[in-house]
């Protein structure tokens, strides 16, 4: 797929890649099999850009306790490929410790082993990778009145780079989230930064720690601050009666499969949004039931012990928020009574989960080009592939941002190993000539009547 430049043309790519977190280390994978199989000629290009300066996932929830909540079946590659030389099992027999997992009888890692296994995959194929560099603009390159490529410009410290692509794949991951008006401070965290922002709080006494939020991290937050500080009274603050557990079940997990995906893409948007209000418990706002019980078992202990350091002020919310020089100032409002109690902390703990990172957002005026439904959100192909404005032959790939299309898996890792297969067929199955750009983005176009 080369093609041959004057000296001064950026370099070309099939491939850029924006972001290189699981997704799109799992698409360099992918790519790093499938060029090995087919050869010099029938190689894809690729190069990734990552703003951090090296590989990291979620670095403030490595909690030493806490697992992974998908099987570690679902890792970059097995389910796309299950003889891949970069699955976790072959990660496992690396490190010498395949043996005593399989006697672990468990399907679920620890997080922080997860990490590393993304890790030593990701140094797998570290160079397609330019660490360090920050997408800063991708511009449009019109040949013979077509948008044929996208120039892509990524900054490192005070230099810049320029490369050519002839597809974006972009894999930004999702963005903390905290409530309007609020903003993370040294004593107002969101949950992302657990683990880095306590490590400020050695050599001091905190006497309340209070967590806000009811899903999977708020209780890991809970749980992990009642243990680190054993000095330190704990408040969890939620607008439920407590926590819910996580439904887990075989049928359920069907959500997550493959063939789920198809028929999300397909269902009618009434028929998606009852899909997701039914299954939505598989994956947000709730709380492994181990866990919950952990945590319940614990409060019951320190009250018949009489001394009570884990508090659960349940059908409630936090108000009022206020840093002083010496703690949080905050009011806990009863959601029944509206009754109003202050409640000072020496910290307070958002876990008011993620939103997508705008997908659209670097493109500048590449974004013009993009087609968006009635709701603003991007008109996505089946193959994840943004619709597109008439003469743009360019493809633009989205690895997350797509839960409005592809469903809930959009930005999980259930389905991150299938998902980078069919975008890297798509790419292929396009090819580099023109006059390839596809119907069915097309169709979907016509069909939702939407400006280019």
């Amino acid at each position: 797929m080369s093609q041959p430049l004057p000296d001064d043309a950026p370099p070309i790519h099939d491939i850029i890649g924006i972001g290189f977190g699981p997704s799109n280390v799992a698409m360099a994978l992918a790519l790093g099999e499938h060029n090995a199989g087919v050869g010099r000629q029938g190689a894809v290009t690729a190069h990734f850009f990552e703003r951090q300066p090296c590989f990291g996932w979620h670095r403030g929830m490595l909690i030493d306790d806490a697992t992974m909540q998908v099987s570690f079946l679902k890792d970059l590659v097995t389910l796309r490929n299950p003889a891949s030389e970069y699955s976790f099992l072959c990660y496992l027999q690396s490190k010498g410790r395949l043996i005593d997992f399989v006697n672990h009888k468990n399907l679920f890692p620890l997080r922080v082993e997860f990490h590393d296994y993304f890790e030593w995959a990701a140094a797998k194929v570290d160079d397609m990778v330019s660490y360090g560099h920050e997408v800063v603009a991708v511009t449009p390159v019109v040949r013979d009145g077509v948008v044929e490529y996208v120039d892509v410009t990524a900054r490192a410290g005070g230099e810049t780079v320029v490369h050519r692509a002839r597809n974006l794949v972009i894999g930004t991951g999702l963005r903390p989230q905290m409530p309007d008006g609020v903003e993370r401070t040294e004593r107002i965290w969101h949950t992302s930064d657990l683990l880095s922002r306590v490590d400020t709080l050695d050599g001091t006494a905190p006497s309340r720690f209070v967590v806000v939020g009811a899903g999977q991290s708020a209780a890991e937050n809970v749980a992990y601050l009642h243990r680190r500080f054993p000095e330190a009274e704990v408040c969890a603050v939620f607008s439920r009666y407590g926590y819910s557990p996580a439904d887990d079940s075989s049928f359920a997990n069907r959500i997550f499969d493959p063939a789920a995906v198809d028929e999300y893409y397909t269902a009618p948007a009434d028929i998606k949004r009852k899909l997701m209000d039914y299954h939505g418990n598989t994956n947000y706002a709730v709380v492994d039931i181990d866990l919950i019980q952990d945590l319940y078992r614990e409060s019951y202990r320190e009250k018949v012990l009489g001394a009570e350091r884990l508090r659960f002020l349940n059908v409630s919310r936090l108000t009022d928020v206020v840093e002083a020089p010496d703690g949080v100032r905050t009011m806990v409002e009863s959601l029944v009574t509206g009754e109003k109690t202050p409640l000072d902390a020496d910290v307070v703990v958002y876990a008011t989960g993620y939103r997508p990172a705008d997908a659209l957002g670097l493109l500048g005026d590449v974004a013009g080009l993009c087609r968006r439904d009635p709701e603003g959100r991007p008109l996505v192909a089946r193959d994840y592939r943004v619709v597109t404005s008439p003469g743009t032959r360019c493809g633009i790939y989205l690895q997350g941002g797509t839960e409005h299309t592809h469903g809930i898996t959009s930005s999980l890792l259930s389905n991150t190993a299938i998902r980078v297969g069919e975008i890297l067929q798509s790419i292929i199955d396009r090819g580099p000539g023109p006059g390839t750009a596809g119907a069915e983005p097309q169709r979907l176009a016509d069909e939702i009547g939407t400006p280019g």
